[in-house]
């Protein structure tokens, strides 16, 4: 990975796919995550600033890939509707899929001892109503409810295609995809959503199929290798392990075009391609973390297609 310091896309990816076409155009869109973290006056304006640069680029979307808030602060409706409001800030379609500090992990007393099933509930309807837009146009695609109604609570899980590229978000959490939650329910709650992520999964990589894409990219919160690893090894029970090992890596791998995964949770930069499955790497699959927490960036993401060097990324600063 490098970071040059000019201004221009400075981190690279290498892809090793010589037969890749380029796509008929290309694509510049943003991922942010875990922000902002606090109350203060002096966080949230370095948030709005953050947002005013990325509006200045003019991508075509921005995703923020969940944790909206900190995990130790109140879960109660002003901190969302706050952060709700922040989203009217971006100047164009904005897409959200929820993290566990909104909901998973409001069971804290420093979150105000709340129930995370109702949290859940409250996040929906708060930033997910038919016709509701979070940035200043409307989101672009589907809904995994409005397209599979056997999953019709499942608001948040989008899909939408752009120039050749489909994108995915899929509700998937950190604190081990909400399973160390102590509510009771939490057990119930997680199979049924690992059910329709994994559906909807399946739906994204058929539809890829149909449309001729050239690539998928997907977005979720929980980092891949928070609970010990997303390829091999995963133990049963995982949080992550039907998700990944049963279902996203084999569907990357038999797909056999690129992939990119982008996640928060980790507050940490990271580009690589981690994946293997059945012993082998997965070289048409990669990741990136975006920052966030005391880091308060975003990654502006160049999509160009070129033989290896398919997306540059740049980082963003307030």
């Amino acid at each position: 990975m490098k970071i040059c310091a000019a201004p221009k896309f400075g981190l690279m990816l290498f892809a090793s796919l010589s037969a890749l076409a380029a796509p008929s155009a290309a694509v510049d869109f943003v991922a942010l995550g875990d922000l902002p973290y606090g109350e203060s006056a002096d966080v949230e304006a370095r948030y709005h600033a953050l947002i005013s640069s990325i509006n200045s680029t003019r991508p075509a979307f921005s995703v923020h890939v969940g944790d909206i808030k900190s995990g130790k602060t109140s879960c109660a409706d002003p901190a969302l509707i706050r952060q709700r409001d922040n989203f009217g800030r971006f100047s164009h379609p904005l897409i959200y899929t929820p993290g566990d500090n909104e909901w998973t992990d409001c069971h804290r007393a420093s979150n105000g001892a709340f129930s995370p099933i109702e949290r859940l509930e409250r996040i929906r309807q708060l930033f997910f109503r038919p016709g509701q837009a979070l940035g200043q146009a409307e989101a672009p695609g589907v809904s995994q409810a409005e397209s599979m109604p056997e999953f019709g609570e499942f608001v948040e899980n989008r899909r939408w295609e752009l120039d050749k590229l489909l994108f995915v978000t899929l509700h998937v959490v950190g604190s081990d995809n909400g399973l160390q939650s102590p509510a009771p329910e939490a057990g119930t709650e997680f199979r049924r959503r690992d059910l329709a992520d994994r559906a909807w999964l399946q739906a994204a990589f058929a539809r890829a199929a149909e449309m001729g894409a050239e690539a998928v990219v997907l977005f979720m919160q929980a980092d891949p290798f928070g609970a010990g690893g997303a390829t091999e090894g995963l133990p049963e029970g995982a949080g992550l392990r039907g998700l990944f090992a049963e279902t996203l890596l084999p569907l990357a791998r038999d797909w056999k075009r690129p992939v990119l995964l982008v996640h928060g949770d980790e507050h940490r930069l990271r580009s690589d391609q981690p994946f293997r499955l059945d012993g082998a790497p997965l070289a048409n699959v990669w990741r990136l973390g975006v920052p966030g927490a005391d880091d308060m960036r975003a990654l502006h993401i160049h999509w160009h297609g070129a033989p290896k060097t398919p997306f540059d990324v740049k980082v963003l600063a307030p």
